[in-house]
């Protein structure tokens, strides 16, 4: 008996949330979700996203009869969480740029948000610099071969470092990239690559992402929450798509999944 989760995301990116919950609600039963039939949401239209995902929730939703919803998802959280929150009866936690203590923590008032093209690009995260950074100088630096990169690395696959450097050297190339001191990593995925970036990184940078943030409020919330009554089943992934090779399984069982079904969904 207890509380279920949900976590979404459209890969494993949402792993770097879920290390953060179990540690502060190590009972809590957990059902994962990665769309990887429709990754990377990062190159996907607010259009495509919307029309997607309140359906796709509400469907898992019932499948999964969760207590709590996390969208481990910064595009998808930018894009499209007040649809979904409309159609699902469960209280949804979205995962956003984590802005606010970036800049409380940067001291030469420069930093950045790197993300998705997806997320970097919409109007949430302008809002969000502009009541949270104002102050600041902000370089915003969108990348959809980060995920993939991160993917990877998390199937064995090891993480080509040039694509990496690639990637991110612009960033820090661009005036006042120099001064630069605090990075938002503004998609999950990109957690799973902060010992790389580190690598790639001449000078030195606080990474900063949400994963702490969105444990405490799902803390919060659950605990409000009664518990229900039924027996949990063991903790599932559930991978849509066919990217479901056994390194990638055993990356699951290592985050406490120990089954994982891969699904072959037409949505």
């Amino acid at each position: 008996m207890g509380h279920r989760a949900l976590i979404f995301d459209s890969g494993m990116g949402g792993l770097s949330v879920t290390q953060h919950i179990r540690a502060h609600m190590p009972g809590l039963a957990m059902t994962y979700v990665a769309d990887d039939m429709f990754r990377p949401y990062g190159n996907k239209s607010a259009q495509a996203l919307r029309a997607r995902l309140p359906g796709l929730l509400a469907t898992l939703e019932m499948a999964t009869q969760p207590d709590i919803i996390v969208l481990a998802c910064n595009t998808a959280s930018v894009t499209a969480l007040s649809e979904i929150r409309a159609a699902v009866g469960a209280p949804v936690v979205g995962v956003v740029p984590a802005v606010k203590p970036a800049a409380l923590t940067s001291r030469t008032r420069t930093l950045a948000v790197l993300g998705t093209p997806g997320t970097v690009k919409r109007k949430y995260v302008d809002d969000l610099i502009e009541n949270f950074a104002g102050d600041c100088r902000v370089l915003l630096q969108g990348s959809t071969a980060l995920v993939a990169l991160a993917e990877d690395k998390m199937s064995g696959r090891g993480v080509d470092m040039d694509i990496l450097r690639r990637e991110v050297a612009p960033l820090f190339e661009r005036r006042f990239g120099a001064d630069i001191d605090t990075v938002v990593l503004a998609c999950t995925h990109f957690p799973l690559l902060v010992d790389e970036l580190k690598q790639v990184s001449r000078q030195t940078i606080n990474w900063v992402d949400s994963g702490e943030a969105i444990a405490r409020r799902v803390t919060s919330l659950l605990s409000k929450r009664p518990e229900n009554r039924r027996m949990e089943p063991p903790d599932c992934a559930l991978l849509m798509g066919p990217d479901a090779e056994l390194a990638r399984r055993d990356v699951f069982a290592q985050y406490g999944f120990k089954r994982v079904v891969g699904l072959y969904p037409n949505i």
